[in-house]
Order: C-alpha cells, then structure tokens, then sequence
C-alpha cells in the first residue's frame, strides 16, 4: 500500500514510492528506493520536503497515514472548486485565428533564445531592445487567444530543452498574470523576466546542462549556480527592471524557505518570484528529458496542488490552475465513451469541460475526427492519457 507520511515519520526499513518534489530538485538516482540508514534519512531530509509516499509492501508502515488514494481524493475535491469557481469568460478572437500567427511566434522566439544565450557564452551583453518587441508579441498572442499560443508549450526537443523552456515559461506567466488580472505593462516585465529567467545556463557547462543521467554532487551544486549568475547577468542588463530581476533571481525559492539561493520565505519572495517558482516547475515536469519523462499536464496540477501546503503560495497556485485550465489545451484525455480527445479550448465557465477534438479510441483505431464542446455533450473527461503510450504525435492534433 501507498501512504502519504510527514517527514519526520521517515525512518530505516521504510521503501520510498516517491519522493514528492520535482524532478530538478534532488539529484538522487532513482525516485523510488530502499531506506537503508539514518544517512539516507538525512538527505532526504535535506531535500526540504515535508512528505513522501512510502510503499507499505517494501517496508515499513506508518498505521495512520493516509494511502495515496486518500490523498489524490482531497486534491481533487479542490480542483473540482477551482473548475466551477473560474473567472469570467474574455473575450478573445478564434483559436483558428491565431493559431498561424502563435505558430511562427513560438518558433521566432525559440530561435532568439537560443541566440542570445550563445551571445551569453561569449561575453556578450543581453539588448533588451531585441527582446521588448518579441515579448510584446507573445503579450497580444495571449490577450487575443491563449489557447493558441500555450499548447506549444508542451513541444520541445531534447536537444532544445533550455532555449524552449524559457519561451514556454513565458508564455505561461503572461496568461497566469493575466489570469491575476494585473495591468498590462507589468504583464509584459514579467514576461520579459521569464524569457531571460534562465540566462545563467549559459554559464553551466553543456555536459552538465544535457547530461543524459543524474548529476554528481558537485555537478548539482554547479547547476544551481545558475540562479545568481542569471540575476549577475540581468543586473549588467541596461533597462532591466526589477520585477524582470525578481522572476529570474526568485523562481527556485520556496514559500517555506527550503529554496535556493537565499533560503527566502512567505513575503519575502515577490510575488513574480513565487509566480515564477510556480511555473517553473510546471514545465519542468511535464517536458521529457533524455531520462526522465513529463507528467501530464492534469497531473502536473494535481502535484502543485499538493505541493502548495509547504512549497508554493497556495491561493497563486489556484490561480494558475485557472489560468492553464484543469485539462490544459493540447494535453491528451480519455473520455467516458472510451474515446481519446486532443483538448482545443477551454471553457472558463467550467474547466472540468473543454473543447476537445476526438481522435481515437481506446480499442486502438483512429476516429473520423471529431470537435466537441463537452458543455453540451453527454460524454465527459474521466483521465488524462499519454501521447507517446498510444503512439500519437501530439503537434498533429494541436488547435488549429
């Protein structure tokens, strides 16, 4: 039996499901192992974690813990709120409209990412004046229609992982700012901050950045050095602001102070940090690396979620929740009629019902494709599904 235990409960003999933080926190080999010493304890500890699920049936067991199911039981209780209780719907252009337009402002912005930071890696200075007018961009692309622009997201190649997590993670926080209702030009500092969040990677090693295994000690401290030499960086940046300055320094600390570089708590961390923090860690775990492969995105929330009773600020993560939607657009689903559904649009009304296209079914054989407003069918989401389980390739069922 899986059951969710308190930190403190942790001890030798017990076998650790998951160490419930994401992947880019801990530099431990495999997720999942046997607790051999009070040494394995302690570095579990020093993880800053406050729970982890052990597996009853390897080890020991905490009586009044709670299984996995309890725990997956009262998340959901609260995403099934945050489905009824979305904000007002905008008003926004067609996703059809905008999907060409996101398409080629999504490549464009992956192609200056990567320049800039190879600029970066030969002591170059950052020209904001290169990057304010593609944010602005990216900013209106989301105004008009974010259900065109965010579902590109989730496309990235491995080689490409940190250019394109930088666009993808800027193009989340403007629709979380949005989302926050905050004016529109702090939305774009934001947004500029979380374009250049992670120029300090240019200061990491390749073989550290791309190595396909888990990082030594001394490799992980290196790749945490990232945060200061990206807040270095931004500080000889001419025209940064400082709210830019507070998403890049800030997106790896942590509401309860187990973050890093400067261990920063509650208020102390600006609100585009914890935003950031948030995000961040959002894509971080949905995208596929060479040895560790992305949750899908309804998971993904569901750990935010939990996470958010110690790591991130809870009403925020809430926030983002509605900003990206339940069952984001793009992600796979499976539906009650055992029908798969590439998700198109969202229903601000109600997230639990998208716009999905039905593609295939679950017997294994494609379907005539089919658009379906879920507000007015019958059928209904019961899971998330994964692309790559049922061979389908994810940027052919994109909205378009």
């Amino acid at each position: 039996m899986i059951k969710l235990i308190p930190i403190e409960k942790l001890q030798p003999g017990m076998y650790i499901h998951d160490l419930n933080c994401g992947w880019m926190e801990h530099n431990f080999l495999r997720n999942r192992f046997a607790v051999k010493s009070d040494e394995d304890v302690t570095k579990v500890r020093e993880l800053g974690v406050h729970e982890i699920y052990i597996d009853t049936a390897q080890g020991l067991d905490v009586e009044e813990a709670p299984t996995q199911e309890e725990a997956a039981h009262k998340v959901d209780e609260v995403l099934e709120a945050i489905a009824t209780d979305a904000a007002a719907p905008v008003r926004r252009v067609s996703v059809q409209r905008e999907v060409e337009r996101a398409r080629n402002l999504h490549s464009e912005a992956n192609r200056i990412v990567r320049d800039m930071m190879g600029d970066i890696r030969l002591g170059k200075q950052i020209q904001l004046e290169q990057i304010e007018p593609l944010v602005e961009r990216i900013v209106d692309s989301i105004f008009r229609q974010q259900d065109a622009m965010l579902p590109l997201a989730r496309l990235k190649d491995h080689d490409e992982y940190t250019f394109q997590h930088s666009v993808s993670v800027c193009t989340l926080m403007t629709s979380f700012a949005r989302t926050l209702e905050l004016p529109r030009d702090i939305i774009h500092e934001i947004a500029v901050g979380a374009l250049l969040h992670d120029v300090g990677k240019a200061k990491v090693p390749d073989d550290i950045l791309n190595k396909p295994a888990k990082l030594t000690d001394a490799e992980f401290v290196k790749m945490k050095s990232h945060v200061v030499q990206s807040k270095i960086i931004l500080q000889g940046t001419p025209g940064i602001s400082q709210i830019a300055l507070d998403v890049a320094a800030q997106h790896h600390e942590r509401f309860d102070g187990t973050g890093y570089p400067n261990k920063l708590k509650g208020d102390e961390i600006s609100l585009y940090g914890q935003m950031g923090a948030i995000v961040d860690v959002y894509d971080a775990i949905t995208s596929n690396r060479v040895y560790h492969k992305g949750m899908a995105p309804t998971e993904a929330l569901r750990k935010l979620l939990e996470w958010s009773k110690f790591h991130f600020n809870p009403t925020l993560v809430q926030a983002f929740i509605r900003a990206v939607g339940i069952y984001p657009t793009g992600s796979l689903v499976r539906l009650e009629s055992r029908r798969l559904a590439v998700v198109q649009a969202q229903n601000p009304e109600n997230l639990m019902q998208p716009v999905v296209k039905v593609i295939f079914h679950t017997r294994g054989y494609y379907l005539t494709p089919e658009t379906v407003d879920l507000r007015h069918s019958q059928d209904r989401i019961v899971g998330h599904e994964d692309f790559e389980a049922w061979d389908i390739d994810p940027a052919r069922w994109l909205p378009e």
